[in-house]
Formats: C-alpha cells, sequence, structure tokens
C-alpha cells in the first residue's frame, strides 16, 4: 500500500494558485447542491503523534511505501531524517517545492525511489507563480542531488494555469539546457473558489490547451519512433499503457483504494487533499490494519461516462465537494476527453512501433501511485 505522510501545514511559498488565493476576495457560491463538509478544526497544523505507532502501522504492510507531503515537507526535515532512518517502510517518496531540498543529507535523498519537484515550465513562468529566484533556487538543489549521487525518478510536477503554453512548458522541462526531467506531471489550476467568472480558463482551454495537448501527443510519440524510448510524460503514459492492455483503471492517482493519506493526528484519509474531512476517514494508525482499509470510490454521474474506465473520476475530492457548476465540470471534463482522443487516435502508430521492435512490448511500465495525480 502507498501513504502519504502529511508532515506540515506549513510553507514556505505562496504561490498564486495555492495559498495566495486565501488574501482574494472572492464569489460565494449559489450552488446549494453542493454538499457542506465538516472539517476538523482541532487538526494539528504539525504532526503530533509518537513515530512507533507509524512503523507498527507501516509493520503490518511488508511492501509500504512512504510519501512525505506537506505543506511543504521539508520544512520538517528532521523528522524526514528520522523517518527514513527508522521507520520499516519499504520505499520512500517525497513530493516538494525543492528549495530547501539541501536541508537534506545525501544518504536520505538517495534513499527516495522517486521525487517530485515543483516547477511550473521556465524561468519566467515559474518565478511568477511561485516567486522570484525560485526556479535558479530548485535547480541548483536538482543539480546538487545529483551530484551528490541521486538516481532515483525525478518527476517535474507542474501546476498549469492560463499562463501556460502546455507544449513550451513540456518540451522546457524536458529538454532544458540546465537539468532535464524525463518524466513529468502537471496539474490543472481548476479548483475554481469562486473565481471562474473572473479567469479565461474556458477560452484557454479551447484555444490553447487541449490543442497543445494534441501537439504534445504527436511529440510524445515522434520521439519514440526516433529514439525507441518512451518519454515519462505521466498524462500519457499511465493511460496509454492500459489501453494498450485493455486495461480498466480505478482513480489513477490510487486514492481511496491503493494509496491513503495520514493525517498529522494519525488519522487515515483516503487523499491528501482531504484534510480534515472525518466523514470520510477509514481509521486511525493506532488500531488500523493497512492491507485493509475501507476503499472510497468514485460515484453519481461519473460511473456513467463513456470514458469512466479511462479517466476513473479524475478526482475524488472534487467528486465528493462538488465544486464545479455545469459549464466549470464541462470544461473540465473536455480535457480529459481531448486527451483521451488523442491518445486513442495514436495507439495504431503506438502499436505499429512495438510491433517492428522499435519499443519494448515493456516500454510503458513505469512506478505506479507515485503522487502523480495522472488525469490532469
Amino acid at each position: 500500500m502507498y501513504f502519504h505522510l502529511i508532515l506540515t501545514d506549513e510553507c514556505n511559498l505562496c504561490c498564486r494558485y495555492c495559498r495566495a488565493k486565501a488574501f482574494d476576495v472572492l464569489e460565494e457560491s449559489d450552488d446549494e447542491t453542493a454538499p457542506r463538509i465538516a472539517i476538523d478544526p482541532d487538526l494539528p497544523r504539525d504532526l503530533d503523534f509518537d513515530l512507533d505507532l507509524l512503523y507498527t502501522f507501516l509493520q503490518k504492510d511488508p511492501e509500504s511505501t512512504l510519501t512525505f507531503y506537506g505543506g511543504e515537507p521539508l520544512m520538517r526535515a528532521d523528522l524526514i531524517d528520522q523517518i527514513v532512518r527508522e521507520s520499516p517502510a519499504q520505499r520512500f517518496m517525497i513530493q516538494t517545492n525543492g528549495v530547501l531540498l539541501d536541508r537534506l543529507e545525501p544518504e536520505i535523498v538517495n534513499r527516495f525511489s522517486t521525487i517530485l519537484v515543483s516547477l511550473d515550465g521556465g524561468e519566467a513562468l515559474t518565478d511568477f507563480n511561485r516567486g522570484a529566484g525560485v526556479y535558479r533556487n530548485v535547480m541548483e538543489n536538482v543539480r546538487l542531488i545529483r551530484e551528490r549521487g541521486y538516481k532515483g525518478e525525478l518527476i517535474a510536477r507542474m501546476a498549469v494555469t492560463e499562463r501556460t503554453d502546455i507544449s513550451e512548458a513540456v518540451h522546457w522541462l524536458s529538454y532544458n539546457p540546465d537539468n532535464s526531467f524525463s518524466s513529468i506531471h502537471w496539474q490543472l489550476d481548476a479548483n475554481f473558489a469562486g473565481d471562474f467568472s473572473r479567469r479565461e480558463f474556458a477560452d484557454w482551454t479551447k484555444t490553447s490547451y487541449n490543442p497543445g495537448i494534441r501537439a504534445l501527443v504527436a511529440d510524445w510519440i515522434d520521439h519514440m519512433a526516433s529514439d525507441g524510448e518512451v518519454m515519462k510524460w505521466y498524462p500519457f503514459l499511465d493511460p496509454m499503457e492500459d489501453l494498450l492492455l485493455g486495461k480498466k483503471s480505478q482513480l489513477r492517482c490510487g486514492s481511496g483504494h491503493a494509496n491513503y493519506s495520514i493525517m498529522t493526528d494519525g488519522h487515515i484519509a483516503p487523499c491528501p487533499v482531504m484534510i480534515g474531512m472525518k466523514e470520510y476517514y477509514v481509521g486511525h494508525i493506532r488500531t488500523a490494519d493497512p492491507r485493509q482499509l475501507d476503499g472510497i470510490f468514485v460515484g453519481g454521474e461519473c460511473t456513467g461516462c463513456g470514458i469512466y474506465d479511462f479517466c476513473g473520476g479524475r478526482c475524488l475530492y472534487s467528486n465528493i465537494t462538488k465544486p464545479w457548476k455545469m459549464a466549470e465540470r464541462k470544461t473540465v471534463c473536455g480535457t480529459v476527453e481531448c486527451l483521451y482522443t488523442a491518445l486513442t487516435g495514436a495507439m495504431p502508430r503506438v502499436r505499429a512501433l512495438i510491433e517492428n521492435g522499435t519499443l519494448a512490448p515493456d516500454a510503458f511500465d513505469h512506478e505506479k501511485f507515485n503522487g502523480c495525480e495522472i488525469i490532469p
């Protein structure tokens, strides 16, 4: 089983699409059909339980993977160091903004099988979203950990907004002269939180994002043909593997069935975004068996969708909280439909590359449930 461990709610950045939104005056929702979700007001801001409880819990699962998460988990580099040294978890991952990555000793960093680093593309775009100097700081830390022997998977994890040219950003992170990320994931900034009418999101998806996805899929396959290699662009990689195998998917991030999150008080939630949503907790590390946790699944309209087996419902959190009005939901779902159409349209060419030996049959193999939401 995979577990996100939330170390702290604190963060050293105030990104425009994240904590900075708390300073905006947003519209009040008039959607009376949206459920009212009770949030635990007493959830500690930092991890607040005996680590021996965590170790005993993880010991029950001989194949447990622990992903450090926040806030910014490296605000608690001391806990990361201690847990990596002491925990019985079989593998470790971390999702970080990368600014504080030099706080960890090489022997700890090199234990991570996967590091997800938040970058939004090139320097100008990343610094606009995340703050002046962030891009160069992060890239210097990436260079540093590689020099110190890190050989695990390094994933550039982008937040994508209307300022993003998706094709340009992915190409930069894949081929830039400073350091290349063969592994890339991106997530749309579609948690509108009352600001949809102030944004150009719908027009941008039609004129920029969706055409960019179609172009990127073509570029991705061109690279396979020329280099015999499948770039780990996760929104393409994971779905294409299943399409080739004829395999149906549940939520591709694993939330609620393969990937759970441990809150700062030890309660277990199905998703790291569902912080404090007590109604959906599936247990506590003090008493739960990690191999027998209840499943929390997508329901409602998604289950009747024609591409449900491809998408898996996209997002458990949004399926429960229903943050979108009809037009907003159609726009978001339209991006998934575009992705599906582009990938299914490319399948004959991919099959031909496998059949003629350009690609190995296992060329799409990858680590599952590694913190990538997969469907943007």
